[in-house]
């Protein structure tokens, strides 16, 4: 009977029709789908599963064409009896709304249905009226706090799959299997009552103040969440403002310290208030525009869930990339793309709720007030949490993990509209908006921008501060190419004259949009150095836009190559917007750091002359039009005496970014001792199934390993799946004698925990396991290099980490093109700086005692 216990605490049975229902003691396969129309239409999928219905809401419903995945959100198991229910659960009541059983029939589990729904992958066949043939329940992985499961439901490529030009099978087929009749038939049946206010009165519920009771009437363990205003000191009673205009941080080189202030995380992308009114939803810029319809429904729906009849709440929209940052590069690419299904709203305050103006209550109160209120809400919208300790030290943390910042504001502070400094907002880079006053065409595309010409206002003139060209994704770029071929104007918009070099090709545009740029430092020309596009900033006047830092000395400029690209606004990463100028800022601001992996070593490289979409091959040989800063060296052992690739210098470097090499693989020895090499590498490449921590747990006893037998580690991310494990040697041992040192390694490894590792390069024997990959370690073999980039989506580079930096936020593919130098200008020490002081020579491994 647990197994519906929760199920039947959220239900009162004196008053809704739905079964109470007990547990069935027979096995059974029936699965139903119902068409559900509560606070918003949804459809519930119910497999049986141990004598209930495990059950989801398909936010979206079920979609015959592969390529399209539903959200599907766990919810409690329903018993058996339910699978039949069809009719009106009444408003005030948990799900109130109207049901019908839309599709019903057996299912088949393709393997162990327990297993499967254990590991989070169910893969059945369904045999309905409606539905058939074969499909995936998928378990994504959680975000923190986030209480409910969020899976993907997932129609497989067969003879009932259908394509996006086909008829949709939830508008082709509205009726119940059951009845016949469509949700507008049963809604109409029964007047509905509540358990909390008795019969609803529909005139009443249109009344702010009744909607917002009906509202709550929810579950006992959703009305328990709710915070009652009026019992609030400083809490006034008022009408719903129509807006209210927002606080602004100030900008400061540092964040306070000291108890009177908390941090938060500054976060990449759109700003925005939302007003709610008896279920009835806006979202405002914070110039006050209504981008309510911009983002979708999505996040207007989940706002409607939240137990509240009025409210003003502060927060901003967000898409998160797959490491788990906010981007508000990917929140533009996904807004050009039409796309809402990564939106995320994170809220940090509450203004007004349920008829009280909370703004004169001290800061953590509003906050405590919403932290209860959104406890429970839908995955989509996410309570900011704040932290206590020392500010310094928290935005120390945020830059390490390349954030943006972080917000510091005053505990006990009113909310304060317009610029204030109650709230200091502290930030990780060079970051603000500019003005766009022309674009110059790609080289690469008829109808795209290659660059863009950026300015700032210094009273009413327009001041020239450069070109950015690169972090525009392809479609972004050719947004942007017919936003301002619309504003094209005759004549330059900047105060002065600009130099026949800055002017080269550059079409000219009304100053009427705003740009948010990040680079690494000015010129001392007053231009901006290594300068990426982040977004346009349409909720931002061009007349707002200034120089946010005092024009100061330059900042000393790293190396820079002399190589001269050709088409730099070639698009290397789609998604990203990484051009291969913007590849070459990359690797000349990471220069000093990746120069001894890749120095005077043999490498095999990866190229892709058109990006990571097109096609991609290794090279390690010369081939036609080499760049004359690549250098050829010759391979001792090579009867053919074809020469191999390095690189001596910077230049070199940049010469293989103009040759579309995409990922840099060097040897683990020098073209000095090429028998003899100066560094191991343990891959650990985790299987299907393996958790992020089990990676983590297998690098830290790889760790333990190779220091019992004498030798240092280091650890890197690879870019891809999983870790790297490096161990700095003295060039003594010969490559015969590393490959056995690190094959007795990971046997070892493998032999004593075989649940958990395999040394042995076989595909069907790694589900759930990491492979100990020791096989790079023999001549002519090769690994990716310390802060290359890989030819893979997310544009991900393998980035050395301090083994305290190794948790579970930081995963394979954690840091990439567009967030290493905020990183890097963070850390107070390269986390591998004492890699080559630290070698060893290679001792005979030591057996590692078991308790």
């Amino acid at each position: 009977m647990v197994a519906l216990e929760t199920y039947r605490k959220k239900r009162d049975f004196k008053t809704t029709s739905e079964p109470k229902g007990r547990k069935s003691r027979k096995a059974g396969n029936s699965f139903v789908i119902q068409k559900h129309d509560a606070t918003r239409l949804h459809y519930d999928l119910r497999l049986e599963m141990d004598g209930v219905l495990k059950s989801w809401a398909v936010t979206r419903g079920p979609s015959l064409v592969p390529s399209e995945k539903r959200l599907a959100v766990h919810v409690e198991d329903h018993p058996l009896e339910y699978g039949g229910f069809e009719g009106t659960i009444p408003k005030g009541e948990y799900g109130g709304g109207t049901v019908i059983v839309w599709d019903r029939g057996t299912w088949t589990p393709v393997f162990d249905q327990k297993y499967g729904y254990a590991k989070g992958h169910l893969e059945f066949e369904l045999h309905g009226e409606k539905l058939s043939g074969r499909w995936h329940l998928v378990r994504m992985h959680g975000k923190p706090r986030e209480k409910r499961e969020n899976w993907l439901l997932i129609k497989a490529e067969d003879d009932s799959a259908r394509t996006e030009n086909d008829p949709d099978i939830l508008e082709e087929r509205p009726e119940s299997v059951k009845t016949g009749r469509e949700i507008a038939d049963v809604a109409g049946e029964e007047p509905g009552w509540s358990s909390k206010t008795g019969k609803i009165d529909k005139k009443k519920a249109a009344n702010g103040k009744a909607a917002a009771k009906a509202i709550k009437t929810q579950s006992p363990d959703t009305l328990a969440n709710i915070p009652d205003p009026s019992k609030l000191d400083g809490a006034r009673k008022a009408p719903l403002p129509s807006f209210v205009e927002p606080t602004l941080a100030t900008l400061a080189p540092k964040p306070p310290s000291g108890e009177r202030w908390i941090h938060e995380i500054k976060f990449d992308g759109y700003r925005l208030q939302v007003r709610i009114e008896a279920g009835r939803v806006k979202l405002f810029t914070r110039n006050g525009l209504d981008w309510t319809k911009k983002f979708g429904k999505e996040i207007v729906g989940a706002f409607q869930s939240l137990p509240i009849g009025t409210a003003l709440i502060d927060g901003e929209l967000v898409v998160e990339t797959a490491g788990g940052a906010s981007s508000f590069s990917a929140l533009q690419a996904d807004l050009s793309d039409n796309r809402t299904d990564r939106f995320v709203f994170y809220v940090f305050d509450l203004l007004y709720l349920d008829g009280f103006d909370l703004q004169n209550l001290p800061l953590v109160e509003r906050k405590a007030m919403l932290e209860k209120l959104t406890a429970d809400a839908p995955g989509l919208i996410r309570y900011s949490g704040h932290f206590e300790e020392n500010g310094p030290l928290i935005l120390d943390h945020a830059c390490r993990l390349s954030l943006e910042g972080i917000v510091s504001k005053l505990r006990d502070a009113p909310y304060r509209s317009g610029r204030v400094k109650d709230w200091i907002k502290a930030k990780c880079s060079q970051r603000q908006e500019f003005v766009i006053g022309g674009y110059v065409p790609s080289t690469t595309s008829r109808r795209a921008i290659g660059s863009l010409v950026m300015g700032v206002y210094n009273g009413k003139q327009l001041e020239h501060v450069g070109r950015v060209g690169t972090g525009y994704s392809a479609s972004v770029a050719e947004d942007l190419f017919r936003r301002l071929e619309r504003i094209r104007a005759p004549e330059s918009p900047f105060a002065e004259r600009l130099s026949a070099d800055a002017a080269r090709q550059v079409r000219y545009v009304k100053p009427q949009l705003v740009a948010e740029v990040e680079f690494r430092a000015w010129t001392a020309d007053n231009n901006l150095r290594h300068a990426a596009f982040r977004g346009l900033r349409e909720d931002k006047h061009p007349n707002e836009v200034v120089r946010e830092t005092p024009r100061s000395k330059a900042s000393p400029q790293p190396e820079r190559p002399t190589v001269k690209l050709t088409h730099p606004d070639r698009i290397y990463w789609p998604e990203e917007g990484v051009t291969k100028q913007g590849l070459a800022d990359y690797y000349t601001e990471v220069w000093k750091y990746i120069a001894p992996f890749v120095v005077a070593r043999p490498l095999a490289l990866l190229r892709g002359p058109e990006g990571i979409t097109g096609q991609t091959f290794f090279q390690k040989h010369a081939w036609k039009g080499l760049n004359s800063n690549i250098a050829l060296v010759t391979d001792p052992k090579d009867e053919d005496d074809e020469p191999l690739i390095s690189i001596n210098d910077l230049d070199g470097l940049i010469g293989l970014v103009q040759s579309a090499v995409l990922e840099i693989h060097p040897w683990g020895s020098t073209t000095t001792d090429w028998e003899r090499p100066d560094m191991i590498i343990m891959d650990l490449d985790p299987g299907e199934n393996v958790p992020w921590e089990q990676v983590i747990a297998g690098a830290l006893e790889t760790r333990e390993r190779l220091e019992q037998a004498g030798l240092a580690a280091f650890i890197k991310t690879s870019g891809g799946k999983g870790l790297h494990v490096v161990a700095p040697v003295k060039p003594k041992a010969t490559w015969p004698e590393v490959k056995a040192f690190t094959k007795a390694l990971a046997d070892s490894m493998a032999s004593d925990s075989p649940d958990s590792y395999v040394s042995t390069i076989t595909k069907s024997k790694r589900t759930g396991k990491i492979l100990i990959d020791y096989l790079r370690n023999q001549r002519g073999m090769t690994a990716v290099a310390p802060y290359s980039t890989r030819a893979r989506p997310g544009a991900a580079v393998s980035m050395p980490l301090e083994w305290d930096e190794l948790t579970p936020g930081i995963g394979p593919a954690y840091f990439t093109v567009l967030n290493t130098a905020t990183r890097l200008a963070a850390i107070k020490r390269d986390p591998w700086a004492d890699f080559r002081a630290a070698a060893a020579p290679i001792e005979k491994p030591k057996t590692k005692k078991r308790g």
